[in-house]
Order: structure tokens, then sequence, then C-alpha cells
């Protein structure tokens, strides 16, 4: 707990409540540094947990962990940062977004693996991370920051479980055995106009890359990637925005096509 010159008291169970009745509401609420100056990205990730433990109450489950690309403008150099994912963000194959309750989504493309073993830091490598993996998928991942804002901290970012809202996984699923993860390509459209593009090099040079960084950032942390997670590696291009009405897909080379409409 830390107590802000201003002399108002916050605490790790506040802002998760707050957030919370956000995601909840679809009502956006100021950046938690702007009402909390000293928050840091250690207390951030305790909101995060906190934020967890008040959805597993209400009868989620945990079904993995989400990165975010590291390096990015947005981010800057660093550590990875990491999420949960629970089942209530599946967005079934072919079930159309709801909005209502959204501040601003938006859409990106991944590659999300499933692991067949437990994963666990620290000094886990590239190869050490993809020899626990037993399947490969795309997805396409909707983003909706709670915040207000569309610049915040990495402590907002962490605090806000790194804007976690839905995710749609596609129908292909491969054994990373025989894929070059690094050169899958992925076009992005936009109501069948191509927007963006990339590779799996986006994502810290490889998917497996961003799998390693994190399972030895979770290991700082006590934490570790269980059996039959899922672990979304992070976005391969900008983000696009999802106004009412819009359809949009990802295509890979090996991975098949995400529809979200």
């Amino acid at each position: 707990m830390i107590t802000p010159a201003r002399g108002r008291t916050w605490t790790v169970e506040r802002m998760a409540a707050g957030l919370l009745d956000a995601a909840d509401s679809g009502s956006g609420l100021a950046p938690l540094t702007a009402q909390w100056p000293e928050l840091d990205v250690a207390t951030a990730y305790a909101i995060q947990d906190e934020l967890l433990r008040l959805r597993l109450d209400r009868g989620e489950r945990i079904i993995g962990v989400k990165l975010e690309r590291v390096g990015t403008e947005r981010f800057g150099p660093g550590k990875p940062l990491t999420a949960w994912l629970t089942d209530a963000m599946v967005l079934p194959a072919g079930a159309p977004l709801r909005r209502d309750r959204m501040i601003r989504p938006r859409a990106e493309p991944e590659i999300v693996f499933q692991a067949g073993a437990r994963l666990s830091g620290p000094g886990a490598t590239a190869a050490t991370a993809l020899a626990a993996v037993t399947a490969v998928t795309a997805a396409v991942e909707v983003v909706d920051s709670r915040y207000t804002t569309a610049t915040t901290s990495p402590a907002d970012a962490v605090a806000d479980n790194l804007s976690s809202c839905r995710f749609v996984t596609g129908p292909v699923s491969r054994p990373p055995a025989g894929l070059d993860l690094a050169l899958e390509a992925c076009l992005v459209d936009v109501d069948g106009q191509v927007v963006d593009s990339a590779t799996g090099a986006a994502v810290s040079g490889h998917p497996a890359e961003a799998l390693a960084s994190a399972v030895n950032d979770l290991a700082r942390r006590g934490l570790a990637i269980q059996a039959g997670w899922l672990v979304l590696t992070g976005a391969m291009t900008d983000a696009v925005p999802c106004p009412a009405g819009t359809s949009v897909s990802a295509h890979f080379t090996n991975l098949g096509s995400v529809f979200l409409t």
C-alpha cells in the first residue's frame, strides 16, 4: 500500500476492483498512475494477480497467458510483459464480437502455443521452451484498454492485464516441428482490404524467443506455464480498430485463416 502525497490511500485491492468494474461496464477510467504516481511494475503485477483472483472467484478458469511484444515503441526495451488468459476471454469461431461494454477494441494477429508440459525458468531457452510445445495455432486477439487515454505506462498496462479482452483461434493446429515460425507470414485484412502484414520474426525475432523470455520472467515471480495452457506470443502487426460492422481476418502461410466479425 502506498500513500500518495495528496493524502489519498490506494491499495492493490481497490485498483483491481476498479479495473474489473471498468471491464464489466465498458466505462473507462483514468490511468492508475495518474491517481497513484508511485505505482511501479512490480505492484502492477500484484494488481493484475488480484484482478485474476476476482475473476476466479466469480467462476472463471485460467487457461493460459499472453505476452506483450518486447521492444515496441509503446513500451520500449526491457523485460517481457505477461498477462492472464481465462476461459471467459475465448470467443468461439464464427461468433460475432459484441462491442457493448467495450471502450476501444482493436484486433491483432498472433501465433499461439499450447504447452504439453510444464514450462518453468530460470534458464529457459527458445529451444527448451519450444520442446515443451505440442501444438501451434493462429489467433486474432481483441485488446481493449480500460483507460480513457490512448497512452499509458508499462505499470498501467500490466495492472490492466495488458488490455486482455477476447481472442479467437483458427481451425488449423500443427506441431511445431517442420514449421519455420520466424518466417510464418500473416496478412491482415479489414473488410477484404489488406491493411498490414508481418512474419513471426516480428515477435522478438521468433515466437519461441518471446516464450522463453516470458518463462524466465514468470520464474522471477515464482510462476510457471502449466501443461495444457495456451500462450499468445504477442502481436505480429499493429492492432487494427474494430468499429461496429467490421470484418477482420488474418491469413497465415501454414496456420490457416482466422476470422472476426
